[in-house]
């Protein structure tokens, strides 16, 4: 079968796109903006990508249309879709039917590190030889690729509360039907389609409402969101993680590299990882208690935690020149800002750290979270915002609030000038955006080795 997916680059679409190819169909895609890791990965993997919309990329008809949820009616190819009649379905719907139906589905949501500890999931599980499937909204490098179909029953998906479609206003994760299920955190976040917290609450219960009473919610203990979302009704074992949880975790280092577990307060092993932050430790313990419920001991989840590389994009080590560190993380909420930074700042100690942010997300661009910013970035030494075209706000105001010294900068170019001018052995610099950002990240490491290798 031919399958055409609009979207395929994106981190969701491109995942999808790899098993349908593993599952033997001719895949083939276009996208508005064709940028890695996704379509290197896509590529590799013999999937035809067009950059664009145009309607002659469906002649000859394909036999199936996957959706993607960045399209929206008035897109040419979407109106084409209609006019002809095609055959269509949305992501999360075509995932649930041809790969999901009949899996113990192991699902993580959140508004923040469902990436990380559903990479940390697969790779746990990896590690104790239940070689599970899975879809990731990114590229884990303990696997080289976002998506796999797995020989066992265990698969591992990233459950998105995004909208599913143009046609399905739904939350992609209410397809999936897991039986173990991760809710990290849950906070306001897509102000493009929800209104305010309530809306995403609801939207949570709809998938606490698909869990089986033989199945297993994980999520921390007396975070007032979830509690609320647990209130509507629960029907399925829940066990907690984090201070006051089943699972708890007591830091041997400060910066999160070397922690022990507790399990109902049992010590079941100490854990020592490249990973740092306090998110860090979190995203493990849920990890941990969702792999312990299909059959891996704690202890066995602990040692897997020791070869856990992170995912592309989150807080990747690009390139370190004369003592000059590049990082690049796909941080794009306050929160997920403010954690990182405070992760770093834990390990670097008093080293310069320079942050370089762009306010990419929609949510971002409708200025719904400018008031957080500032104190986001409280933990890095000096920070640098890029003030794209389309910001239908200005960043002066969060400039103007910093509590520590920000400028905005409307150049890519000026961004890497004013670094390289700046920068020190012992500067650690962040490159933040969910985002290709112009290709500022391949730029500046070669900027920086040639002013300082």
């Amino acid at each position: 079968m031919h399958l055409h997916i609009l979207g395929i680059c994106g981190t969701f679409m491109g995942s999808l796109a790899l098993l349908a190819r593993e599952l033997g169909h001719q895949v083939s895609g276009s996208d508005a903006n064709v940028y890695p890791p996704m379509s290197t990965q896509l590529e590799a993997q013999g999937i035809v990508l067009q950059e664009g919309y145009r309607p002659e990329h469906l002649d000859p008809a394909p036999d199936l249309v996957i959706i993607g949820n960045a399209m929206s009616r008035g897109n040419p190819a979407v109106e084409y879709v209609l006019d002809k009649g095609m055959p269509y379905v949305s992501g999360p719907e075509w995932l649930a039917h041809h790969v999901l139906q009949g899996r113990w589905v192991m699902a993580v949501a959140g508004t923040h590190g469902k990436t990380t500890t559903s990479s940390l999931l697969a790779w746990i599980l990896e590690h104790a030889g239940l070689a599970p499937g899975f879809l990731i909204g990114g590229v884990p490098q303990n696997f080289g690729i976002s998506a796999r179909l797995g020989d066992t029953p265990f698969f591992v998906v990233e459950a998105d509360e995004y909208d599913s479609a143009f046609f399905d206003k739904r939350s992609k994760f209410v397809h999936y039907r897991p039986r173990t299920a991760i809710l990290n955190n849950l906070e306001f976040d897509h102000a493009d389609i929800f209104p305010d917290l309530a809306a995403i609450e609801r939207q949570f219960h709809h998938l606490v409402r698909t869990v089986p009473a033989s199945g297993l919610i994980i999520h921390p203990a007396g975070e007032a969101s979830l509690e609320r979302v647990m209130a509507m009704g629960c029907w399925t074992p829940q066990q907690t993680t984090g201070e006051g949880g089943n699972w708890q975790a007591r830091l041997l280092e400060a910066d999160g590299t070397a922690f022990e577990v507790y399990l109902d307060g049992a010590l079941q092993g100490v854990a020592r990882w490249s990973q740092t932050g306090a998110h860090s430790v979190a995203n493990a313990l849920s990890a941990l208690a969702a792999a312990r419920h299909v059959g891996v001991r704690p202890e066995q989840g602990i040692e897997a935690l020791a070869s856990f590389r992170s995912v592309k994009r989150r807080m990747e080590k690009l390139a370190e020149v004369n003592g000059i560190v590049l990082y690049d993380d796909f941080a794009h909420h306050p929160t997920a800002i403010a954690t990182t930074l405070s992760g770093l700042r834990a390990q670097i100690g008093e080293a310069p750290l320079l942050a370089i942010i762009e306010p990419r997300s929609n949510t971002m661009r409708l200025g719904s979270h400018m008031a957080a910013l500032p104190a986001s970035v409280a933990q890095a030494s000096e920070v640098i915002w890029y003030q794209p075209e389309g910001l239908d706000w200005s960043l002066d105001d969060v400039v103007r609030s910093s509590p520590v010294p920000a400028r905005v900068e409307r150049s890519i170019d000026g961004i890497i000038e004013q670094v390289i001018a700046s920068a020190v052995p012992g500067t650690r610099i962040v490159i933040m955006s969910n985002g290709g950002f112009g290709g500022i990240h391949q730029r500046m490491a070669q900027a920086l080795e040639r002013a300082h290798g």
